[in-house]
């Protein structure tokens, strides 16, 4: 018998005539506290049905391949970000590679311009030769000529 009644009940359950309850944010088919019945019967042909389904595939095969080009749009722009990232880390690199390159060349004029000069040559010297020595260039002697007489 406890059979019978569940296989009644579970059949007027089934119905198409069967109420719908909207309780606050949610639906179900009990009534609730406060919850009004909703008209859920849909109206519509079989025809109108397919072509709404229809729509339905269209516009989430659209939606899928809307996604896909903007992960590519978002990926590209991605690997652009990156690169330009890597380009100014390059370039800061290298402006801190010239700068040190320029505080070693200024350090180095301003040691040679702290240290004392040697005195240049005077008029007169041969290059290479020390101050104080005889001035001028070594003569070559010249050696002497065959006489003709003979």
């Amino acid at each position: 018998m406890a059979i019978g009644v569940c296989a009644v009940t579970s059949a007027f359950a089934q119905q198409p005539g069967t109420s719908t309850w909207r309780c606050g944010n949610s639906y179900s088919d009990r009534p609730c506290a406060g919850g009004t019945t909703v008209k859920v019967d849909d109206a519509r042909s079989d025809d109108d049905r397919q072509a709404a389904d229809e729509a339905t595939r269209r516009n989430a095969k659209l939606a899928d391949r809307l996604e896909r080009t903007r992960l590519s749009e978002e990926k590209q722009a991605h690997q652009r970000d990156q690169r330009a990232a890597q380009d100014a880390q390059r370039a800061a690199l290298a402006q801190r590679r010239l700068e040190a390159q320029e505080r070693l060349e200024k350090a180095r004029a301003t040691k040679l311009a702290a240290e004392p000069r040697k005195a240049t040559a005077s008029y007169g010297e041969r290059p290479g030769s020390k101050p104080g020595e005889e001035g001028g260039a070594k003569k070559k002697r010249r050696k002497p000529a065959a006489s003709d007489a003979g």
